[in-house]
This record gives structure tokens, C-alpha cells and sequence, in this order.
């Protein structure tokens, strides 16, 4: 007995030599009205011989039947959620990044503290600058004021002596006036003398370089004898990054702009350390970048040891979600000039048959699709061997 397949390809043969000798065809419209026709008439043979095919089967009792079976699995269809997620690829950074420089001007490394990579807090000494000129200028001022205090003690002696003389009628009016004006400008001059020194000592406190942040040695480009300027050229020579406040950007295509929004729900996946973390939009920036019509959208993560500053994201935007929808692998999905469909294996007396089912389509996400007419929970779907059989043929279940 012939197959259906070896009928479908004599008559499609058969098909194509008649309609190759007959007129040709001069316009678009009709060799597309000739292509219809042809194709209604091959699927109205098509299922002719499927009907046949199936009563040759009932009429059949020799068992011979069976040979014709096809070999299939398949899957009781189930109701799960299904969600549909935008995937995008974004990195990590922190809110606080701190590039440390010298308050009063560079200087010479004497000293380092820590190397690239330690955790420091703020207030911690990280590198201390050459102080020995300020100590020096230091030195220089405290004898000054030591010699005018001892200057206005001596003046102050003699003003007070200078005015029991004059009190008496004893000396001159100048020689009174001279010594009030000596003690008043030595105090002057031991008032600026005080002020320079808390020049020094704030210049010869600036001479050590402190954290101004909590957080890791993220660069270190300095090395002693080196002068530490904060920049050398263009390039950081000490950055602090705060791992306190860390958060994860990315750029979203404008055609997005619409579905990601601030509180959209986000799934962030960081790859080198194999972490999963859930949550939602923060911000997202208000303007279109015009070099690449994109947009940025933050996310805000708590504190991780593990996760470092510019580590590589893959995140995952909740676009859709339906609770209780139709999923099947999307592989199973067929489609012929009426739409999309599947096969579904009914029981039929005490045959299986493969039965053709028209479907509708929802959201497709990965290897699943949402199914939102066509299918009903438990139906078995043909989940293999899908590919070759018709509607109506004899099947015969994989065992699992």
C-alpha cells in the first residue's frame, strides 16, 4: 500500500507537469490566483487521503494497521505563570566615588598607608606628604611667639612703671605715651605671630592625606618619592569607591521607553559571582540620548562584600506577567496558510489519533509561549514526532 507520503509527492508531481503545460502566465496576479488553487487543491486531497487512510485502517483487521503508526510523546498541556521580561545588559557602580587630592597644594610621598584594594574608612590616614619645611616654619613661629611674649612682658613692665613715674609728676607725657604704644604693638604683633601657627599646623596636618569616605582602594597611582597632586595627567592617583551605595545601570533602547519605568520590577544576574538579586526601578533618566536613542534606568541593590564597582549585569525587566495562562514550549507551534497550530493526541475508541488544533498566541518569552485560545489544561499535547504526522493519523504514545 502506497504512504501518504509517496501520494502527496506523485500527485504534487502530477500537479506541477499540468500546470507547466498549460498557458503561461503573464501577470502577477495571475500566477498568485493559480498558486490558491493549487494549494486548495493539495490540501483537499491532502485530507481525502487522510479520511481514506483512516478507513482503510478500521477496515483493516489483520493488525497490519499499527505499522502505520507513528511514533510520538507527548505532554499533558498545564496552567502555570508566565511572565515576558526585556533582557538587557547593564554594569555596576556606586554613589559615592571619591578622588583624593591634597588640600594645600601637591607634595612629596614620604609615606603610604594601604594598597589598591584594602577597605578604609573615613578619617583613616592613607599616605603622608614631606613635612619637613612645614615642621621647620613650624619651629620658626613658635620661638617668635616665645620671644615676643617674652618682648611684651618685658614692655608691659616698663608701662606700668612708666605710668607710677608719671603719676608721681616724675618723667614726660612721651616717654608715658611711648611705652603704652610699645606694649599695644607687640601684642599685635603676638596676636598675628599666634595666627601663623595655626597656619602651620593646619599646613603640617594637610601634610597627611585621610579617607573622605568609607569604602576600597579602588586606584592607587602614586609610589614614595612621587609627587602626589591628586591627577597625573588625566589619570586618578588615588580613587575611593563606597560599596555602601551601590547600584546597577543600564542604557534601554527608546522603543522601551514606554514598558520600563521607575518601579518596574527587574531581576539582575551577575554572572562572575553567580548571584541572583530581585528589585525594582529607582530612576530613569527623562532625556533620549540622541548617538544611541537610548535611555538610562537605575537600580538601586543593598550592600554585597562580593559585588565590586563596574562588575558585568544582565538584568531582566518584567514587562508581563499572566498568573494562570497556557504554556507550551514553542517548538510544538506550527503554522500553515490559516494560522498557528498544534497537535494534540485524543483517545478515539481504542485508538490514539492526532488531532490538527487551531490556536492563538500570546506573549513569547526564552522556549515558552503563552497560549491564549485553542488549548484546554490536560489536553496531550505531541510534544515529539510532531513534525511528521497529519490530522487523523494513527499514533503510537512514546513510552517515558
Amino acid at each position: 500500500m502506497l504512504s501518504i507520503k509517496n501520494i502527496l509527492t506523485i500527485l504534487t508531481a502530477t500537479t506541477l507537469l499540468a500546470s507547466c503545460g498549460g498557458k503561461k502566465e503573464n501577470s502577477l496576479a495571475e500566477k498568485k490566483a493559480l498558486l490558491e488553487k493549487l494549494t486548495n487543491e493539495h490540501n483537499a486531497t491532502a485530507d481525502k487521503m487522510a479520511k481514506l487512510q483512516l478507513e482503510i485502517a478500521s477496515l483493516d483487521s489483520s493488525g497490519s494497521d499499527m505499522s502505520t503508526a507513528k511514533l510520538v510523546g507527548i505532554t499533558p498541556v498545564a496552567v502555570q505563570s508566565f511572565a515576558h521580561y526585556i533582557d538587557l545588559q547593564g554594569s555596576v557602580t556606586s554613589d559615592n566615588v571619591s578622588y583624593v587630592s591634597p588640600r594645600l597644594g601637591p607634595g612629596q610621598v614620604a609615606a603610604i598607608y594601604v594598597k589598591k584594594g584594602d577597605a578604609v574608612k573615613k578619617g583613616q590616614a592613607l599616605l603622608k606628604l614631606d613635612d619637613a619645611i612645614v615642621k621647620q616654619s613650624y619651629s620658626v613661629a613658635q620661638k617668635n611667639i616665645e620671644t615676643l611674649k617674652s618682648q611684651l612682658n618685658f614692655a608691659k613692665d616698663l608701662y606700668q612703671r612708666q605710668g607710677n613715674l608719671w603719676k608721681e609728676g616724675i618723667g614726660t607725657e612721651v616717654q608715658y605715651i611711648s611705652a603704652k604704644n610699645n606694649v599695644q604693638s607687640l601684642e599685635k604683633q603676638l596676636s598675628a605671630s599666634e595666627e601663623q601657627v595655626k597656619v602651620v599646623q593646619e599646613q603640617l596636618k594637610a601634610t597627611t592625606i585621610y579617607a573622605d569616605v568609607t569604602g576600597v582602594v579602588d586606584d592607587l597611582n602614586v609610589r614614595v618619592g612621587e609627587i602626589f597632586a591628586g591627577l597625573a595627567g588625566v589619570t586618578p592617583q588615588i580613587k575611593l569607591v563606597s560599596s555602601s551605595a551601590l547600584k546597577v545601570i543600564t542604557q534601554v533602547p527608546e522603543s522601551y521607553s514606554g514598558k520600563i519605568k521607575p518601579g518596574s520590577k527587574v531581576l539582575i544576574n551577575l554572572p562572575d559571582i553567580n548571584k541572583n538579586i530581585s528589585g525594582t526601578v529607582a530612576t530613569t533618566s527623562r532625556t533620549i540620548n540622541p548617538n544611541n536613542r537610548s535611555f538610562d534606568a537605575e537600580v538601586k541593590i543593598a550592600f554585597d562584600a562580593a559585588i565590586r564597582p563596574n562588575q558585568l549585569a544582565q538584568l531582566k525587566f518584567q514587562d508581563y506577567e499572566a498568573l494562570n495562562a497556557v504554556v507550551i514550549s514553542v517548538n510544538t507551534v506550527q503554522t500553515d496558510e490559516k494560522g498557528k497550530y498544534v497537535f494534540i493526541a485524543v483517545q478515539e475508541g481504542n485508538k490514539m489519533i492526532a488531532r490538527k488544533r487551531t490556536i492563538t498566541v500570546g506573549e513569547l518569552y526564552g522556549q515558552l509561549i503563552e497560549i491564549k485560545s485553542g488549548l484546554q489544561k490536560e489536553e496531550q499535547l505531541v510534544t515529539e514526532g510532531y513534525q511528521n504526522i497529519y490530522d487523523g493519523q494513527l499514533l503510537t504514545v512514546l513510552k517515558k
